[in-house]
Formats: structure tokens, sequence, C-alpha cells
């Protein structure tokens, strides 16, 4: 079987954690497709040589998930040849037998435009600063909640402005919106919205 779930959203919103779930509830193969980007970023050099030569170490990387490496990602993601050494891999992902869940900022409009399910996972920009802020030690964070939320609203400028494949929902995506929903919740909807098409 062939069926794809594409989650987008812009940062700390929860689509990794709503992703891993439905990866998880229908045991389909599960890509955070920032994790690409990620690694595209912390290899450092030129973006593009870094693009084409990524391999799954790559991919395994202690400082994926930190602040610098979603900043690098961001900026690396508006280069058209890095977004293009990345495309085949993806598709070619979400196409898998078995099913797959692909997570980031163009699945559904760009990557998988004929996923069987889109959903577009969201919260405002304060909401997903205190999650992140909190995931980095809370008042033992290196930086404060200002800057956080600073560097979440400049990436959002970055993600939702860029030329190429910029962030925004499908226009058949199913919207979550987290700002005020237990990630319990959020999850059962998208489980839902994927046992409906199933």
């Amino acid at each position: 079987m062939i069926f794809t779930v594409a989650i987008d959203g812009p940062a700390a919103a929860g689509k990794g954690t709503i992703s891993r779930a439905v990866a998880d509830r229908f045991g389909f193969a599960h890509l955070d497709t920032g994790a690409l980007y990620r690694a595209v970023g912390v290899k450092g050099g030129n973006p593009i040589t870094a693009a084409l030569s990524l391999t799954p170490e790559d991919l395994d990387r202690e400082d994926l998930r930190s602040l610098e490496a979603g900043q690098a990602a961001s900026r690396v993601a508006v280069i058209p040849e890095v977004r293009a050494a990345l495309l085949n891999f993806q598709r070619s992902f979400a196409r898998r037998e078995g099913g797959a869940v692909l997570d980031g900022r163009d699945i559904g409009t760009v990557i998988c435009p004929e996923a069987e399910v889109k959903l577009y996972v969201t919260a405002s920009a304060p909401v997903r600063a205190r999650r992140r802020w909190l995931e980095l030690g809370g008042d033992a964070a290196p930086e404060s909640f200002e800057t956080i939320l600073a560097q979440v609203e400049d990436r959002d400028a970055r993600d939702m402005g860029r030329a190429d494949a910029p962030l925004r929902p499908a226009d058949d995506a199913i919207h979550l919106d987290t700002s005020e929903m237990r990630i319990e919740e959020a999850v059962a909807q998208a489980i839902a919205a994927v046992t409906a098409r199933l």
C-alpha cells in the first residue's frame, strides 16, 4: 500500500511529535525533512555540495536539534539548488510501499501535492517560543525567552517569505492549531484524519 501523510507547519508547533505518533500508530515510515536541511546547514561549506553529498550518517548527528542547526536549516532552505538536490529523496520516500509520514514546511504544497492526507500544524509565535525555551531548560536556558521569540519570528519570516516553496498550508490541508491544545488531543485529531482516508 502506498499512502502519504504530509504534515507542514512552523518550528515548535508540534508537527514532529504528531508525525512520529501517526507513523507509530499506522506502522508508516517517518521522515523529518527538516533534519535534511539541518544536516546540510551544520555540514558547513558550500550548501549545494553538502546537499548533494548528504549521507544517512549526517542525519544522526547529535547537534541537529540545536537552535543553531535550526537557524542554519532555514538559511540553506532558501537556496533553490539545495531544495532541488533533496527533492527526489523526499518524493521517493513519500511513495514507498507501506505508507509514509513526512513533516516539514512544503510537503503538502511542493514535495507531495498528491498526499492522501495533508495536515497544517501551527501555534502562535509566543507559544512556540515558550515551548522551545522550556525544551532548552527554561530559566536555565542559554538564551532568554525574548531572544528565542525573536529567533522564532525571524525564522517564520524567512520560511514564509522565501521565493521558492514558502511555508503555507496546502489548499486542502486540515488545520490543527496547537496553541491551546494538549498534544494528545492534536495527535488524536491527526489519527482520526488518517483513519478517515484509509
